[in-house]
């Protein structure tokens, strides 16, 4: 197996670097804070900015539980990879890594400081240290499905040819991890049945009113509607309109991951 590791300091930017690393050194497979990824794709493990404290976090990004750990070598045998960056704040760390998942040590080390200018370190420490963002390199909608921390806007990387439309070349999730000193956050149904109505009530043909029932599953949270719509409306494309602006409304303002929206159409009202 080729080992490749990207070092550099907590904030300086890895995360956001790795993927663009990752293509000029053609390696498909990354480790990044206790997940393997491939693509844009979370295939194995557990993300360190899951935890709720930062000695977890660091326990968790050098796989120190042996369930985790056992997890991501299974993953790595079983997709047969030939080659992968490791991602860590030190030698030791990346030692430490490739030890635990029995991974050869790399035989290239690049490090932030090679790639980055110091500007370019510096403002990524600055937003760590104001905002307490953390970049995870796979798209929001890969991460959100199990992250316990606040998943801020998504940050998308475009490539702008001469007289060519804008092309994404890669998106990654901001965030901010439970563990930041920026305190713990949560979510109250009410919260989110107030915003389910708001939105549902701004689709023409839906009246005053309504009903929210919500459940919570650990991979997200299924919402149903009890809805007044107007009398003589073609009811299935108002109702597949609120499924949509819902669910849309619910999972930008909220970050919680939306897995059905269920709308009924409960009352009738007449139209002045």
């Amino acid at each position: 197996m080729r080992t490749l590791a990207l070092i550099g300091k907590s904030g300086t930017g890895k995360s956001h670097r790795a993927q663009l690393i990752a293509k000029d050194y053609d390696i498909k497979y990354i480790i990044d804070d206790g997940l393997l990824i491939y693509g844009s794709r979370v295939l194995a493990g557990y993300s360190a900015k899951r935890e709720t404290t930062r000695l977890g976090a660091i326990r968790r990004a050098i796989f120190q539980d042996t369930a985790h750990a056992s997890e991501v070598k299974d993953k790595i045998r079983e997709m047969e990879v030939d080659s992968i960056l490791i991602l860590g704040t030190s030698d030791s760390m990346i030692e430490a890594i490739c030890e635990t998942l029995s991974i050869p040590l790399p035989e290239l080390i690049v490090r932030i400081e090679d790639i980055s200018s110091e500007r370019e370190i510096n403002a990524a420490r600055m937003i760590r240290k104001v905002a307490g963002k953390h970049v995870i390199p796979v798209p929001t909608l890969e991460i959100k499905k199990d992250f316990s921390g606040f998943i801020l806007d998504p940050l998308r990387i475009f490539r702008k040819g001469k007289g060519k439309p804008s092309e994404l070349l890669e998106e990654k999730s901001v965030v901010r991890p439970t563990y930041s000193y920026m305190g713990k956050f949560t979510i109250n149904d009410s919260t989110v049945s107030q915003i389910a109505l708001y939105t549902a009530r701004q689709v023409p043909g839906v009246g005053p009113g309504g009903r929210v029932f919500i459940e919570n599953y650990i991979s997200g949270i299924t919402i149903k509607l009890e809805l007044i719509v107007e009398y003589g409306i073609l009811l299935q494309p108002v109702l597949e309109k609120v499924q949509e602006k819902v669910a849309q409304m619910i999972e930008h303002m909220t970050a919680i991951n939306v897995l059905k929206v269920n709308v009924i159409a409960k009352n009738l009202y007449f139209k002045e």
